[in-house]
């Protein structure tokens, strides 16, 4: 098999001792499987870091380049500034730097590499990372490292999920306290410190890119409708509006010199690149059957189901689950009987309570989970009895649970209110936010709950740190299309939370208003 080329580039204006630990970073790299050049630009105001970078020539496929001889990079000498406590980047710099890119882009193109492989001078690769990053089949993809970006700061990572440089998940429109928005970024800079490969929304500094994507036209030239700060951020957008989305890997983390008061940890952090070997992180085996598709189990919560829609949801989600798991919180009524119907031939897992559990939900959604986890499941598709999908769905299900890159789905969620309209007022707005209902499991994640009694959610809260897409199919909630059943919940909420403590005072009331704004559903 051909040697994969890769074509390493990197702007340069560098302190000699930090610029000489890089180069030493280059120089052992490993190169038995791929065909490694260099395009560097010289940008330094140090002449013994010119020196190294000629020295470096000599010894390696180079194209060396001073700045000036770049027309793109403009003539701005300005000194770049940086000290023991941080970088100090001024407007013009960075889309000076932004040009050097897009001339190694230009370059990468023009010779035929099959990567292009972007890095700033103060990084220390582990020398598998390369190799490693292509075989992970992504087109634009980087190498995690952490920073203090400032003396005494929490380490943070050069990768992030939304805007400028947001880490907490949430979905659009999502409005998250100051305490939940630190708890989930918390969560995602965990995940960033277990081996793996992850969907990010932004990402820089130690990145390769494939062929195909520098083909479709990524590059790092100002979008001039953004504000946002650092020629980076510009590069994901474009690359997400050509249909490029970006990935981090964690295996094998660089070392960032970003003060020179680091120079100090550089020998222990290559002395462990010559002695670990990084757990890469596998999915658990699968069967031969399970390989042929993945394997979807229901997930759901009955009580005296029988004479509402319970035999409805059930005849339609018969045609897409492989495998169902039920708790059945008390039920007086034939609901058991009539699942064990509707389901025959699809493994079915009942479990009774003989006292419900409903006036304290968590505990209960603690027991659901419980038991299908149980079962061994790949994934998850947590629906009450009153809940059903379009009809579209069910041929659609299948692409979504066989994408690698996605772990939660979130779908947005219509009350209905008769059997051809949903509700749509101030009050009742939940079609406009994603919510999640689909989640793949993965064998040793450690569940946290919303300790509440009401409203605590369906899936543990900490789902959040895990790779999530949106997903337009539409989820039909047909609990409040009976008058009577709208009485019962008012009559259940304002028994439970007098306070409106974990609901909304006003939406409890607006339940049995005679006359609420409907709209007419349309498949």
């Amino acid at each position: 098999m051909a040697k994969k080329r890769v074509l390493l580039g990197s702007p340069i204006r560098q302190k000699p001792e930090i610029l000489k630990e890089f180069i030493e970073s280059l120089n052992s790299l490993d190169q038995r499987d791929i065909e490694l050049s260099f395009i560097l630009v010289d940008d330094n105001e140090y002449e013994e870091s010119s020196r190294q970078l000629l020295r470096f020539e000599e010894n390696q496929r180079t194209f060396l380049f001073k700045a000036e001889s770049i027309e793109k990079a403009g003539n701005t000498h300005e000194a770049y500034v940086c000290d023991d406590t941080t970088h100090y980047w001024k407007e013009h710099l960075i889309w000076r730097v932004a040009g050097f890119k897009d001339f190694m882009i230009e370059k990468a193109i023009e010779l035929d590499y099959d990567y292009l492989f972007l890095i700033d001078s103060d990084l220390i690769l582990h020398p598998a990372t390369i190799q490693h990053l292509i075989d992970t089949g992504k087109d634009i993809i980087s190498e995690v490292f952490w920073t203090a970006w400032y003396p005494g700061s929490p380490e943070l990572p050069n990768v992030w999920l939304y805007d400028h440089y947001d880490m907490a998940r949430r979905v659009r429109g999502e409005r998250l306290s100051s305490e939940e928005q630190a708890a989930r970024q918390q969560s995602f800079l965990e995940q960033l410190k277990t081996p793996g490969v992850y969907e990010v929304g932004g990402l820089g500094a130690c990145t390769l890119i494939s062929k195909k994507a520098l083909l479709a036209g990524v590059s790092f030239k100002q979008i001039k409708n953004l504000t946002l700060w650092g020629e980076d951020r510009h590069f994901c957008v474009r690359a997400i509006a050509l249909g490029l989305n970006l990935f981090v890997d964690t295996h094998y983390p660089a070392y960032h010199i970003y003060r020179e008061s680091l120079l100090a940890g550089a020998n222990d952090f290559k002395a462990r690149c010559r002695v670990e070997k990084p757990v890469v992180q596998k999915l658990p085996d699968l069967t031969i059957k399970d390989r042929r598709k993945p394997h979807l189990t229901l997930s759901m919560i009955i009580k005296n189901e029988a004479d509402r829609y319970l035999a409805r949801v059930l005849d339609e989600h018969k045609h897409y689950i492989d495998e169902a798991v039920i708790i059945d919180d008390g039920s007086t009524d034939h609901s058991v009987n009539l699942c064990r119907s509707i389901l025959r031939g699809i493994p079915l897992h009942i479990v009774s309570n003989s006292v419900s559990k409903f006036s304290n939900e968590v505990e209960l959604r603690k027991q659901q989970w419980k038991a299908t986890v149980e079962t061994g499941p790949q994934w998850i598709l947590n629906l009450d009895a009153d809940e059903v999908f379009e009809s579209k769905f069910r041929q659609g299900v299948r692409i979504l649970i066989e994408d690698p890159d996605a772990d939660v789905y979130y779908f947005r969620l219509y009350d209905f209110w008769d059997e051809n309209h949903y509700r749509e007022d101030n009050y009742w707005r939940a079609h406009t936010i994603y919510r999640p209902f689909l989640l793949r499991y993965r064998p040793g994640f450690v569940d946290e709950w919303n300790e509440m009694p009401l409203h605590c959610g369906r899936f543990p809260k900490n789902i959040a740190m895990l790779p999530l897409k949106l997903s337009e199919f539409r989820l039909k909630h047909l609990g409040w299309i009976d008058p009577g059943d709208r009485l019962a919940k008012y009559q259940r909420y304002t028994q439970l939370d007098q306070g409106s403590f974990y609901g909304w005072k006003e939406q409890y009331e607006s339940i049995l208003d005679p006359n609420p704004r409907l709209v007419e559903w349309k498949e």
